[in-house]
């Protein structure tokens, strides 16, 4: 047996073989789809949040009060709130009222009598917003010009009267 270093045809000595380097790709691509997979799974679940008055909760498929849900109201008149960094108030719809609780600071316009979107989920009898949304756009004032008028149909509205 020949235990000779093998050398090419010009008798220089080859170089050494270069080792397969595939893992190193397949381990990136899997770093790199399960990055994405986080990313997109975090836009569908804040996308899918069920969008629902204050008197639907509970009531409407899709508005159960264990899931994400973006609940619309107007809030009600002497009910704001603010202390410790958290703002509470009673949103209200059609007759029915549901209490709110959010960390932080809505600000902006936001204030009593107003139409709102709040963002987050019901727990117990308070519904815990992460997210407080004040004023809608022209858009969505043109798709949906029954649920700005029911908002707008409230207590508050007689203010001004």
């Amino acid at each position: 047996m020949d235990l000779t270093p093998r050398t090419s045809p010009d008798n220089a000595p080859l170089a050494p073989r270069k080792r397969n380097r595939k893992w190193k790709y397949v381990a990136m691509l899997i770093v790199v789809a399960s990055a994405g997979g986080i990313i997109v799974t975090q836009f569908l679940t804040s996308a899918i949040d069920f969008y629902c008055n204050v008197d639907e909760i509970g009531v409407r498929d899709g508005c159960e009060a264990n899931r994400r849900l973006r609940v619309q109201g107007v809030v009600a008149k002497d009910s704001l709130k603010s202390a410790s960094g958290r703002t509470s108030f009673v949103m209200e719809f059609n007759n029915h009222s549901v209490d709110v609780m959010y960390e932080g600071d809505p600000g902006g316009i936001f204030q009593e009598c107003i139409p709102v979107v709040a963002h987050g989920r019901l727990v117990g009898d308070v519904f815990e917003a992460n997210r407080i949304e004040v004023k809608h756009s022209n858009q969505y004032e043109a798709e949906n010009p029954d649920r700005i008028a029911e908002s707008k149909a409230t207590p508050c509205t007689q203010l001004a009267g």
